[in-house]
């Protein structure tokens, strides 16, 4: 089987990239021939390296790079990005099977979308975010630093001044989003869920879209090894982009509140304001085994307390899989995989239920029993690359064999598909189910 695999970077600079970066070489190694196009010119990953693995660059700007109305133009139609993908695709050597997307909002925009279904493969997209119904990407409310209600492009959507940036940015995105919904039509597209929560929330929003929904984690790329000894860390932890809508403050203000230190990996909006504060550290960014390194001997927690509804933070999986406690948000999608009070909290991102959690986190005994729970119970269940992998060969080989049996048989249709419950074998009749 030869799998395209569609993303905006070929490096890991994000949750989204890695996991196309890593499911690409999980499937090549696995055995299926893939092709990784990658967008926006820059470095690859050495992941992408392997026989069975090409890697065509289409060299196009980040949106972010180019003048404003060149971007906003660009961002809503970019003609030229479907011009290149049209001439990659046609210049490979055999046919894809099946096409998967993971971005598209920073060089491709929804031009690529007439052409991608216009192949008669299947087109699988993975959900990293909201963008496919949202305009800001986020369901989030920026004005008032609250998930949003909305109805994606109903009226009051698009008065709303929700947008992180301006009115301006936020009439583009509905430009771009509108562009998209005429673009994907009633064709159908098979989309991956990272997390039961955003399967249960988007499937109405995209209800116009004629699509089939699937829910497959993400892949994790943690070595087993003995469990870490978070009672012996000093502080809270917290990694990732430092902004008010991933609630790097309420950490900052909770940890104060509990009597305990925190330190920060990452950059953001929010680090200057966080920088001197008392018992306050910050790291910077660091790459993946420094981040492993220094959560392991330090952490007593990470904390995750986002304010919008995030769907997979993979930091939250890598802490629970090296014995680590979590504090996570209940509306982060990977609060799923926390057991409150057993592997870490889950609670509320506002400062009392954040300060309360901490403070539980200063008894030692409680930390070391949390780490070893944690450790424990994702080894039991591991994402692991090649289990992800696994679910989404299975998943290639059901939409390919499914839009073979409808090629032969147009007027039957698969009921099934719109309730996914996990990997199994693929045949026309549609007993199995993803």
């Amino acid at each position: 089987m030869h799998v395209v695999i569609l993303a905006e970077f070929a490096g890991p600079s994000g949750g989204a990239e890695k996991v196309a970066v890593e499911s690409a070489r999980g499937l090549a190694e696995a055995g299926l021939e893939v092709t990784f196009i990658q967008g926006v010119e820059g470095p690859a990953d050495p992941l992408l390296d392997h026989p069975r693995l090409r890697r065509v660059a289409l060299e196009l700007p980040d949106v972010w790079s180019r003048p404003a109305l060149t971007a906003a133009t660009a961002g809503i139609w970019h003609r030229a990005a479907a011009e290149r993908l049209a001439s990659a695709l046609d210049g490979l050597p055999t046919r894809p099977d099946c096409l998967h997307l993971h971005q598209w909002t920073r060089s491709l925009s929804p031009s690529v979308f007439p052409l991608l279904l216009g192949t008669g493969a299947p087109v699988v997209v993975t959900l990293h975010d909201y963008f496919l119904a949202c305009p800001n990407g986020v369901y989030y409310r920026f004005d008032r630093g609250e998930p949003c209600a909305l109805r994606p492009l109903s009226t009051p959507c698009l008065t709303a001044p929700c947008d992180a940036k301006s009115r301006a940015h936020k009439l583009v995105r509905v430009a771009r989003t509108a562009a998209l919904r005429r673009a994907a039509g009633r064709n159908r597209l098979h989309l991956v869920h990272v997390c039961d929560a955003t399967l249960a929330r988007m499937g109405p929003m995209l209800a116009e879209f004629a699509a089939s929904h699937h829910r497959i984690d993400n892949p994790v790329s943690v070595v087993r090894g003995e469990p870490a000894e978070p009672a012996r860390g000093d502080a809270i932890a917290y990694v990732g982009r430092m902004t008010a809508e991933k609630g790097a403050d309420l950490v900052a203000e909770a940890a104060r509140a509990a009597g305990l230190p925190a330190f920060f990996i990452g950059s953001g909006p929010l680090e200057e304001s966080l920088r001197g504060r008392p018992g306050i550290e910050l790291l910077g960014w660091r790459s993946p085994a420094e981040v492993q390194a220094i959560l392991r001997a330090r952490a007593r927690a990470v904390a995750a307390p986002s304010r919008w509804l995030e769907t997979g933070p993979l930091t939250v999986y890598e802490a629970l899989a090296a014995g680590i406690p979590v504090v996570a948000s209940d509306r982060s999608g990977a609060a799923e995989k926390v057991r409150h009070g057993e592997t870490g909290f889950v609670v509320p991102p506002e400062p009392a239920a954040l300060t309360e959690a901490f403070r539980a986190l200063r008894d030692d005994a409680r930390v070391g029993a949390l780490g070893r729970a944690a450790h424990a119970r994702y080894w039991s269940a591991p994402l692991t690359v090649a289990a992800h992998c696994e679910a989404l060969a299975a998943l290639y080989a059901r939409v390919r064999q499914r839009g073979l049996c409808a090629a032969q048989q147009p007027e039957q249709r698969d009921a099934a598909d719109r309730i996914p419950t996990g990997a199994a074998a693929a045949e026309c009749t549609g007993a199995a189910r993803l």
